[in-house]
């Protein structure tokens, strides 16, 4: 807390006025380029690895960067409204051309599937993990996964592939896609190298967004076949 309180005196006595600007035109609106989940993990910094500035990303964080399936009823997630709420936002009122979800290396939330769900002391939390379980069924069995990872790393891997297939199950995103005015990237941030890797479509695997796969996806006007594992 020290950090933090110190963190908001030094922005307030040395970095506010040079976002003056900026912030003045953010209080009449936003139009982020893009939706991007992540995971709540406190050492997963989108703004620092992405260089993006207040604004530019509307973004939903939770534990193991999980998106609840859609259920049949309407459109309504199987779970609390929260993500898919925030999903229906950045599409339909913010008009969102990408969503990103991005996984992480070293993520507690993977290493506690593969330990067990059922041993998570805390309630809620036990609940939550079970968003996971189908990609933690799929380990093993998906063999575009890089085999020198850790075991909970290529399970994080997989589950962001999950994770897009669950996003593709709510109707405003199938809409959209098919409209071709929506495109959805799986991302995967390696802490120890602070690289982002992204999954190539035409490879089946995850490669470092260098500026070559950068400028393929810049350049691409073509929706990624599906990921599901």
């Amino acid at each position: 807390m020290k950090k933090l309180v110190k963190g908001i005196l030094d922005f307030r006595q040395r970095i506010r006025r040079d976002y003056h600007e900026t912030f003045a035109r953010l209080a009449l609106g936003q139009s982020p380029d893009a939706l991007f989940i992540a995971c709540s993990d406190s050492r997963v910094a989108p703004n620092v690895f992405a260089s993006t500035d207040p604004g530019d990303l509307f973004v939903i964080r939770n534990v193991g960067n999980l998106v609840p399936v859609c259920g049949g009823d309407h459109g309504h997630s199987t779970a609390d409204e929260s993500e898919a709420a925030a999903i229906e936002f950045a599409i339909h009122n913010l008009k969102v051309s990408d969503i990103i979800v991005c996984g992480h290396s070293e993520c507690g939330a993977m290493q506690a599937l593969l330990t067990g769900r059922e041993k998570v002391e805390t309630p809620n939390l036990r609940s939550w993990l079970r968003h996971g379980e189908n990609a933690l069924r799929a380990l093993g069995q998906y063999v575009g996964l890089d085999p020198h990872l850790a075991t909970h790393n290529r399970l994080s891997q997989l589950n962001v592939l999950q994770q897009v297939e669950n996003l593709k199950s709510y109707p405003i995103v199938q809409d959209q896609i098919a409209k071709k005015k929506l495109r959805i990237h799986a991302w995967w941030f390696e802490l120890a190298g602070a690289s982002v890797n992204c999954f190539d479509p035409n490879l089946g695997r995850f490669v470092e967004l260098d500026e070559e796969e950068a400028r393929a996806i810049l350049e691409s006007d073509k929706f990624p076949r599906s990921m599901h594992p």
